[in-house]
């Protein structure tokens, strides 16, 4: 393998908790909930998948919602509409606080980056290996990767809402593939997706899966992919 494509939440990021998220909204807003009314409105917010990176909806959604789901990842705008129409449907203190919250999931503080991550993509530079990473999301994850200290192990990024197409499509594979200038048969893809990120398989390249867990929880889920590049 001459270059590593890598998912970017769940794979090598992993976003805050759910009641972590709300908190954080909260102080910045200077307000208060007590403690079960917090709990209450975080599960609630879980419940109806608002946080991105978090748990996946698990309640119907309005149909403006179910609309947009879909090809969410394939602009900003379509990205903001999904969440924000989510989380609108979990009363909050203040209806501002729910753009708040999408502003807060862009920052560099919700996100932590897994234990061993680091070390990988490292190594993987050390070894002369290109890195890139190919995400489906609709905002500039950058700044997380340079505020943790990431970026300059990353020679490229593709990320969905950039190029108005999402994994699993095939497209935007090729288009990581040529911006390190490597063939897709050299190429191996790690994500925690089976069906976005195994969307690689289908043009020549190597697949590895990581589970989606809590950084705690996985501390060298990626240390693998060392070996698998030899």
């Amino acid at each position: 393998m001459t270059a590593v494509l890598f998912d970017f939440s769940g794979t090598l990021f992993r976003i805050e908790s759910t009641e972590s998220w709300l908190q954080a909204v909260l102080d910045e807003a200077g307000l208060t909930l007590g403690e079960a009314e917090l709990t209450r409105a975080a599960q609630a917010l879980e419940s109806a998948g608002a946080l991105p990176g978090g748990a996946a909806p698990g309640i119907p959604m309005p149909d403006e919602v179910a609309a947009v789901w879909g090809v969410r990842d394939e602009s900003a705008e379509l990205h903001r509409a999904a969440y924000t129409g989510l989380s609108r449907l979990v009363p909050l203190p203040d209806p501002a606080l729910h753009d708040a919250l999408y502003e807060r999931h862009m920052s560099p503080a919700a996100w932590q980056p897994y234990p061993d991550a680091a070390e990988v993509l490292r190594t993987l530079r050390e070894r002369g290996i290109g890195v890139g990473v190919v995400s489906n999301i609709g905002w500039d994850l950058r700044p997380v990767f340079r505020a943790h200290g990431l970026d300059p192990y990353v020679d490229a990024y593709v990320l969905s809402y950039e190029h108005g197409v999402q994994k699993p499509d095939v497209r935007l594979f090729k288009t990581a593939c040529a911006a390190l200038g490597v063939e897709p048969g050299d190429v191996l893809m790690v994500g925690d997706d089976r069906r976005a990120d195994g969307g690689a398989a289908a043009l020549g390249c190597g697949v590895h899966f990581v589970d989606h867990l809590p950084v705690a929880g996985r501390p060298d889920g990626l240390r693998p992919v060392l070996d698998l590049v030899g």
